[in-house]
């Protein structure tokens, strides 16, 4: 008897981490011991791959058996380490040949009869594998397309277990791995036309969309509000490949990739609903277990919170970092992850409790404390954080037969600003301009004299914070990429503070 190995891979966050199977078969009462800080469902698997065994052409190796998961430290949960311990077994009890075990990575569920089921997280899986020279992906068929997405990857599909001790053997080939033409979720979704009216939202809409701000809507009940937050993504360009492979990765890990889905093209539009937790939103878990939050569901996309003043207010202080820095960092006692959450953010409340607060606020029927509670809410630290804060007003009668720019056309003009966008910070880790932190807009890229002097006037008289100077600066580029101006002048500046709030103005 020996001790064999083979290759696997375990999710933490929402990165593949690889995992080294190791078997003993020796001299001993009949047993199966797992070590390797496994969970329930890995113990559990004792019996699956038994059973599996059972029912294939090899034979149950009747002695004691020892499987180790290395690293020892990293704790593993999930059902996906079943064939590669599978694998390393009979590889340990000279079934299959030990060196063609060493050389592949083996993700799959045992089913009891020996079938390998799909398992989440193949795509993140597929990423860490890509580049290992000499090793192989193994996955079930079911998996196989997604597989597929990562290029450059040796990998192939598995059926069930006899014919993946045939693959080892060599007496067969796994299912083709040539690319298969698979569907694209890139989608029409609801268009700007069907707005009507609300021309200076629909305006601040596509400067947020075109320089990736965070946009507030503050405004009466039925005044577009969810119509207007809900058009955002069709304004975005469609993900690059890069881009696509990592949200695509999220959402496989996450159990809500499609069979048949391809590249995830389309920004991601997530809107949680305002009774979530804090670990619904941000991420967290225990026990080894990391759970990606709502956050990180949105990133490269759009987090649409609606009726924002009712959630919780420590979600909502929790994503003050997160907006900084485009990631979020979940510590627990035995593990601790950093998960990606750059996304756009947008808000959308009633001005008070009974909606009819806006204006001279005639029709209210809140007293002074509670729209001073109901505003209050959304602090001041995170209401800096937004770029664009919009009032939002029922449209008039005389507007609701008024055609609007359609979706594709605003797009458009996105796209030609996008672009301006990446020829400026070609060579740098910018895509846009809210990434560019203040201190290189200002050393390197300054507005106009006299817009910079308003600018400063503003932050003088205590309009602006230094953190909400900058991005006004941010937005005055967008605004001059959407012109096609060569930098921001005294109008954009002033437009920019404008589209702050009253309060900046």
């Amino acid at each position: 008897m020996m001790v064999a190995r083979t290759g696997s891979a375990v999710i933490v966050g929402v990165r593949a981490r690889p995992v080294t199977v190791e078997a003993d078969v020796s001299s001993g009462l009949p047993g199966m011991t797992v070590v390797g800080l496994a969970d329930a469902a890995i113990n559990e698997a004792r019996d699956r791959v038994r059973a599996a065994v059972q029912h294939s052409c090899a034979e149950w190796p009747r002695t004691r058996i020892t499987v180790a998961l290395l690293p020892s430290s990293l704790p593993k949960r999930g059902s996906a380490l079943d064939a590669a311990i599978a694998v390393a077994v009979l590889a340990a009890g000279r079934q299959v040949p030990s060196e063609a075990a060493a050389r592949v990575c083996v993700l799959g569920e045992l089913g009891l009869d020996g079938r390998l089921h799909a398992v989440p997280g193949v795509i993140a899986a597929a990423l860490a594998v890509r580049g290992r020279s000499g090793l192989r992906l193994l996955v079930p068929e079911a998996n196989l397309g997604e597989a597929m997405l990562v290029p450059d990857l040796d990998a192939g599909g598995v059926r069930d277990l006899d014919h993946l001790i045939a693959i080892l053997r060599g007496d067969a080939a796994p299912t083709d791995a040539s690319p298969q033409p698979l569907a694209d979720p890139l989608t029409s979704g609801p268009d700007l036309a069907d707005v009507r009216g609300q021309v200076e939202a629909r305006s601040a809409l596509e400067v947020a969309a075109a320089g990736g701000h965070h946009l507030s809507l503050i405004g009466e009940p039925g005044a577009g509000k969810s119509m207007l937050a809900t058009r955002l993504p069709g304004l975005l360009p469609p993900l690059g490949d890069e881009a696509a492979l990592e949200v695509t990765a999220i959402r496989s890990i996450a159990g809500q990739l499609a069979p048949g889905d391809g590249l995830w093209r389309r920004p991601p539009f997530v809107a949680p609903h305002h009774t979530a937790s804090s670990v619904a939103i941000i991420g967290g878990g225990q026990a080894g277990r990391v759970t990606v939050g709502a956050i990180t569901l949105a990133h490269r996309g759009v987090l649409f919170l609606d009726e924002a003043p009712e959630f919780a207010r420590s979600v909502l202080e929790a994503m003050r970092q997160p907006l900084e820095e485009g990631e979020v960092r979940v510590a627990r006692a035995d593990l601790s992850v950093t998960l990606p959450a750059r996304f756009q953010l947008v808000l959308a409340a009633n001005p008070c409790p009974c909606g009819r607060g806006l204006g001279d606020g005639a029709d209210c029927s809140c007293s002074s404390v509670q729209r001073r509670r109901y505003s209050a809410r959304i602090s001041g630290p995170l209401a800096d954080r937004i770029d664009l804060r919009l009032q939002v007003r029922r449209p008039a009668a005389g507007a609701l037969g008024d055609d609007g720019e359609s979706t594709a056309v605003v797009a458009e003009r996105v796209r030609q600003a996008r672009e301006r966008m990446r020829a400026r910070w070609h060579g740098t880790a910018w895509q846009v301009n809210a990434d560019v932190p203040g201190p290189a807009l200002r050393r390197d890229w300054p507005a106009e004299e006299r817009a910079t002097s308003i600018l400063s006037r503003a932050v003088a008289r205590g309009a602006l914070t230094l953190r909400g100077a900058d991005r006004v600066l941010r937005v005055a580029w967008t605004l001059a990429d959407l012109a096609d101006r060569v930098r921001p002048g005294s109008d954009d500046i002033a437009r920019a503070i404008a589209l702050r709030g009253p309060e900046a103005a």
